[in-house]
C-alpha cells in the first residue's frame, strides 16, 4: 500500500513540475511569435502607417502578446512607436551593459529582410538585463522590430 502511495505522489509530483514549467513558458512569447507579429506589422504599416504606428504604441490590434510587442524608428532616428519609448532616440539607444543596439538596428535594417539584433534588456516589470533578440526590417522609411526574450 505504502509502495502504491509513493508511486501516485511520485506522479503528480511529476505532472505539477510540468505543468508549472509549462505555464512559466506560455508567459513569454517566442521567437516564432516575434516573427510572426513583425510579419503582421509591416503588412500593417505597409497598409496605413498612421493607423499601424498608434496601434504599436497602444498597444490594440493584437500588436500587444505578453512581452511581445513592435517598435519602429523614422528617419530621425527617434522611436516613432514604441509603449513607453515613442519620440525618445532609438538610434542612440544602449542597452544595459552599454552596447549601441539602436544603432545596429539601423545598420542592418533592410526592405524585405529580416536581420537580428541581440541585446541585454530587463523584462518588463523587472530590472535584472537578460538577453533579448530582436527582429529587425525596414518598411519604407521605418526600421520595425520585434524582441523577444530567451
Amino acid at each position: 500500500m505504502m509502495k502504491k502511495l509513493g508511486y501516485v505522489l511520485a506522479v503528480a509530483l511529476c505532472v505539477m513540475a510540468v505543468a508549472t514549467l509549462v505555464a512559466a513558458q506560455a508567459q513569454f512569447g517566442t521567437a516564432a511569435e516575434a516573427k510572426a507579429m513583425l510579419e503582421k506589422a509591416v503588412a500593417a504599416v505597409k497598409a496605413d502607417k498612421p493607423k499601424a504606428l498608434a496601434m504599436f504604441a497602444k498597444g490594440e490590434g493584437g500588436f500587444k502578446d505578453r512581452d511581445l510587442y513592435p517598435f519602429c524608428g523614422g528617419p530621425d532616428g527617434n522611436f516613432t512607436a514604441h509603449p513607453t519609448l515613442t519620440g525618445k532616440s532609438l538610434k542612440e539607444l544602449n542597452d544595459k551593459a552599454g552596447k549601441a543596439l539602436g544603432a545596429e538596428m539601423y545598420k542592418v535594417a533592410q526592405e524585405g529582410k529580416v536581420s537580428e539584433v541581440s541585446y541585454m534588456w530587463p523584462r518588463p516589470g523587472q530590472t535584472e538585463p537578460v538577453q533579448k533578440v530582436s527582429y529587425v526590417t525596414k518598411v519604407g522609411d521605418q526600421i520595425c522590430a520585434v524582441g523577444y526574450y530567451k
